[in-house]
């Protein structure tokens, strides 16, 4: 890792980040609806989900590669993968953080990244080592936390502003200090931009988690929530609605 500071931010005993997914299986689900469709009809020999936490998604990854591994910088998640996803033999386990991995150029066929952008408030690094460790022609699914999302562009335009193309720290003011999980929400146009000069081609772009709403949660069904939410995906893309919007990416 040389001197590059560890992000190693879910270490710290405040941060339970298999409990903070407790009453969030709307979110949990759509982005499950997410990765499925972007993916589905294709297979990969190798894939690897970067800062992937407990191993969150590598079990569903597992529909679509041979071998999954989960790239954590992270050792207590690490350490909850274990109990999580048990004895997989199939899912590896690797310390390693996203702008500094551990792996050989074109280790990986597949590579996704998601919710880790809003840990990263300049993220080319670490997308310029997913496309390192992406073969050539290679697929990338990464989320982005999304600055331009439908209730803000409202804001801005009651403001009179457009909406800002650098990152935003979107932490209250007792928490913007250097211990604190750094957390902010990117213009997702200007996130393709930098995807493109890493060597990602965006090929497909949803719109996620668009009935994020205590109301809504408590006024439909999570079954219907879910339906929902997988007819408006590739509808509201064109306008980056959802609070997250997942990009399918090729190298090359």
């Amino acid at each position: 890792m040389g001197d590059k500071k560890r992000a190693d931010f879910y270490d710290g005993p405040a941060h339970d980040y298999l409990r903070y997914w407790d009453g969030r299986d709307y979110e949990q689900a759509a982005e499950e609806v997410a990765v499925r469709r972007l993916l589905r009809g294709r297979h990969f020999g190798r894939a690897v989900d970067v800062g992937g936490g407990y191993g969150r998604l590598c079990v569903l990854l597992g529909e679509f590669a041979d071998r999954v591994t989960l790239a954590e910088p992270s050792e207590r998640q690490l350490e909850v993968a274990e109990h999580f996803l048990g004895v997989d033999p199939s899912i590896d386990r690797v310390r390693t953080q996203a702008d500094d991995l551990v792996f050989e150029d074109g280790s990986f066929d597949l590579v996704t990244m998601i919710r880790v952008s809003h840990h990263l408030p300049e993220p080319t690094a670490e997308f310029a080592e997913i496309s390192r460790v992406l073969e050539p022609g290679g697929t990338a699914v990464v989320e982005v936390a999304n600055l331009a999302h439908g209730l803000n562009r409202l804001r801005y335009l009651l403001r009179r502003e457009p909406v800002p193309t650098e990152p935003v720290d979107i932490r209250s003011a007792e928490n913007r200090h250097d211990d604190e999980i750094p957390f902010v929400n990117h213009n997702p146009r200007v996130v393709i931009e930098q995807l493109a000069a890493a060597g990602l081609r965006t090929e497909r772009v949803l719109s996620v988690s668009n009935l994020r709403s205590p109301t809504l949660k408590r006024l439909l069904p999570h079954r219907l929530r879910v339906a929902l939410e997988g007819l408006l995906q590739p509808v509201l893309a064109k306008v980056y609605f959802g609070p997250s919007v997942f990009l399918l990416l090729r190298k090359g």
